[in-house]
């Protein structure tokens, strides 16, 4: 599986409250909680994404409660995949419960900037920065992780 698409960059310690804001947690719908993705952080992220578009950020992505609304809510918005230095790791768990692919990858997350054009390959763990021909390593999926995302989530992955 690959993944390719412009880059939406964070910094340190993103968390679930700025991710989704906790007063769009009474609701189920995915598209609504997309429509509220990033705006405590990023006013302009629902405005800006489209479909396949990458989001990185560095550090202890995720931190904060344990709602799985933030993974959801990025997925919805149409991000294809989320890389980070490190991630949180009930947001890491939550993520690929739904079918979020995340690779954690300090040097790429560091060096890709917003606006790069970034491809990721799912098999190998190779991150390619399009921008700048830069590749960087990440540790790839196992093969039953690779499996929960193809099918969209652990849910559709036993059914």
């Amino acid at each position: 599986m690959i993944a390719k698409g412009t880059v939406h960059k964070y910094g340190d310690n993103v968390d679930t409250d700025v991710i989704i804001p906790a007063r769009y947690l009474n609701t189920a719908s995915h598209k609504e909680l997309a429509a509220h993705c990033m705006e405590d952080i990023d006013k302009e992220f629902v405005n800006n994404v489209k479909e396949g578009d990458i989001m990185v950020a560095e550090k202890n992505f995720g931190c904060g409660s344990s709602r799985e609304h933030a993974p959801i809510a990025i997925k919805a918005s149409g991000i294809s995949c989320v890389i980070a230095s490190t991630f949180a790791r009930i947001f890491y768990r939550n993520a690929i419960n739904i079918g979020l692919p995340i690779l954690e990858c300090d040097e790429a997350a560091k060096d890709i900037k917003s606006g790069d054009v970034v491809s990721v390959n799912y098999d190998t763990g190779v991150i390619t920065n399009e921008t700048t021909g830069k590749t960087y390593q990440a540790e790839p999926f196992p093969q039953f992780i690779q499996n929960i995302i193809e099918k969209g989530g652990l849910i559709n992955s036993i059914m």
